[in-house]
């Protein structure tokens, strides 16, 4: 069983409209024990159809999570978390952005590309799904080679999401250069990935990332893997996680990992977490 959900957006990230008072309650009925909020700070966000900007507003957000963390810490533990939305040209931003800032939880993610969000249509229009995909990994490529100010690497193929051609199958052999010197430059690095149950929302057979990238990276040497929902409203809290136990347990996983604290000195980002052990292919605490 998964009682911790580490991905989660309130009305502090621009594509969400939930108040983080709702999700934790919705977290509670769920009988969650930990909840990390992971709110969304993207630099430098491109134009886009929603007027979004992805900028978080730091001194309002941390009031009220440590307001909610008071207030319902009888009832579950509440961390203070971030999704850093990087690119080759916002790092030292993104590094300055975090540095004198006691989160627990730091995820790095890319979202954009060539200032393209791969959830518009216009980035497969633009790159066809596969060489859109490989550009994608390209990206990461860069930031996880200059930036070590994360946890965990988020949805690492994010823009299988939202390619749109039915003839599309991903196979790991395809991107296997790029993919294996990204995931071994995210271990040598003593950062994480974790699994990300949006993508089964979003109609896809496995979460983010695909089960041939999870393998993989367990066969490199990864250990630390944080599980999460993705879930901008209460409705998609800890969506399917129902299913993650046999599903992991599958690739070889034995547990998955909580952050309870990061403490940031310097430029240097050190990380106190614990092992959650599986006993045949359930998670137990």
């Amino acid at each position: 069983m998964i009682l911790a959900d580490y991905h989660l957006h309130t009305s502090f990230s621009s594509d969400s409209e939930s108040p983080m008072e709702d999700m934790i309650k919705k977290a509670i009925s769920l009988g969650l024990k930990t909840i990390c909020f992971t709110e969304h700070h993207d630099i430098d966000y491109p134009n886009n159809p929603d007027d979004f900007d992805f900028l978080l507003d730091l001194p309002s957000y941390k009031e009220n999570l440590f307001t909610m963390k008071e207030q319902f810490k009888d009832q579950i533990e509440i961390n203070y978390g971030v999704e850093l939305g990087l690119m080759p040209t916002t790092l030292k931003k993104c590094s300055d952005f975090v540095k004198d800032e006691p989160f627990d939880f730091i995820i790095g993610s890319t979202h954009i590309v060539d200032f393209m969000d791969p959830y518009d249509a216009i980035y497969f229009e633009t790159y066809p799904a596969g060489k859109g995909l490989a550009h994608y990994f390209e990206d990461i490529l860069k930031n996880v080679s200059s930036f070590d100010d994360y946890c965990v690497y988020g949805h690492i193929d994010y823009a299988a999401r939202y390619i749109k051609d039915p003839s599309f199958e991903f196979h790991y052999s395809d991107y296997s250069d790029l993919l294996d010197t990204i995931l071994k430059t995210i271990i040598d690095h003593g950062k994480g990935i974790e699994a990300n149950t949006a993508g089964l929302k979003y109609g896809m057979n496995d979460p983010n990332p695909h089960h041939d990238i999870i393998k993989r990276y367990l066969e490199l040497g990864g250990e630390i893997i944080t599980i999460g929902s993705d879930g901008h409203c209460p409705e998609h809290m800890a969506y399917d996680f129902h299913k993650l136990p046999d599903f992991l347990s599958s690739l070889g996983v034995r547990y998955y990992t909580i952050f309870l604290s990061t403490v940031c000195y310097s430029q240097f980002i050190v990380h106190y977490y614990i092992h959650i052990t599986i006993l045949s292919v359930h998670f137990l605490q």
